[in-house]
């Protein structure tokens, strides 16, 4: 089967396209033609090997050889099942996260039965598929399970424009929030079109300036700080980073307080939350973004293309 592997970090040139053996299910495993995958701001990292930090996973001078094909989101079709397999089926539409397995940029994938996969909506194409499930999956687990967002709360959402943020504008709405969204210029029309009550262009006002309060500051894409935003909340009001280091020892301690906090945590199995989404999807009340699709050959155009770091909503490989 064909698929895209890179055997040293760097630029996208790193990425090749090569010929592997497809791979094989287990007893409990789900086997996947892959019709589509996606780029994220993440596997870009990946690629760079960056955070340094992040070279314990990933190979601390070059990829180990079960981190060399990235691809974390993925839609198709379920071709063979182990024989221990009951909630799917050869001919099921399906879509799901690889998480720190990867592996999406090929033809096939194996899937745990019991994994991140689910029935795909019935009213998307593979396409958009694959673009609702880490960006969709991340927002809902940090708004609904982690901030406890509900109706009435005040939500302002940094990277609204972002594969994250497009869906976190859509379901802090859908949670009954009042929204006010952080972007660009050339973006601030579709993150209205999204529901944001209010819209800031980061490039001519500071939300941290403007003297209003959030019970939820949810930062996407890495781009503030606790430090910074801390005036911005409300005195009970918490700081929801997606990613960082940093933050970390601040969920510790500030979970010992009853004032602002940080609120941090990983969706490890989004089986569930694909299922709630999947509903959302087909009854017309989550939009998907797409930014722009290219084949698998051209993969390395799409990672120059998102390390620009500016993509709006999602960008989709094509691979079957």
């Amino acid at each position: 089967m064909r698929a895209i592997e890179h055997t040293a970090y760097g630029t996208p040139d790193v990425l090749r396209l090569t010929e592997v053996e497809p791979p094989v299910p287990g007893e409990r495993d789900v086997l996947i033609r892959i019709v589509a995958t996606t780029v994220t701001a993440a596997e870009a990292a990946m690629r760079r090997g960056e955070p340094r930090w992040g070279r314990v996973v990933l190979g601390f001078t070059r990829p180990r050889r079960r981190m060399r094909r990235l691809g974390m989101e993925l839609a198709g079709e379920v071709t063979a099942v182990g024989a221990g397999v009951t909630r799917f089926r050869p001919g099921d539409r399906v879509y799901g996260f690889t998480g720190f397995g990867l592996g999406a940029y090929a033809e096939y994938k194996c899937l745990p039965e019991d994994g991140s996969l689910a029935l795909m909506p019935a009213n998307v194409t593979f396409e958009q598929a694959a673009a609702a499930v880490d960006g969709a999956t991340t927002a809902l687990f940090f708004l609904r399970d982690q901030a406890k967002v509900r109706p009435g709360r005040r939500v302002l959402i940094v990277g609204a424009s972002g594969s994250v943020g497009t869906y976190a504008v859509q379901l802090a709405k859908h949670l009954g929030a009042h929204v006010t969204a952080v972007c660009g210029t050339r973006n601030t029309g579709l993150v209205a079109e999204l529901g944001a009550d209010h819209v800031i262009d980061y490039t001519k006002d500071d939300f941290t300036a403007n003297g209003e309060r959030y019970d939820v500051v949810f930062d996407t894409i890495a781009g503030s700080s606790f430090r910074a935003c801390r005036a911005s909340l409300t005195p009970r009001g918490c700081y929801v980073p997606t990613t960082g280091l940093r933050n970390v020892p601040l969920v510790w301690l500030t979970a010992l307080t009853r004032g602002r906090r940080v609120v941090g945590g990983m969706s490890v199995n989004k089986a569930e939350l694909l299922v709630y989404l999947r509903d959302l999807i087909e009854r017309g009340r989550l939009r998907i973004v797409v930014d722009r699709t290219y084949p698998l050959e051209r993969v390395a155009e799409a990672h120059r293309y998102v390390d620009t770091g500016h993509k709006t909503g999602n960008v989709v490989i094509t691979v079957g």
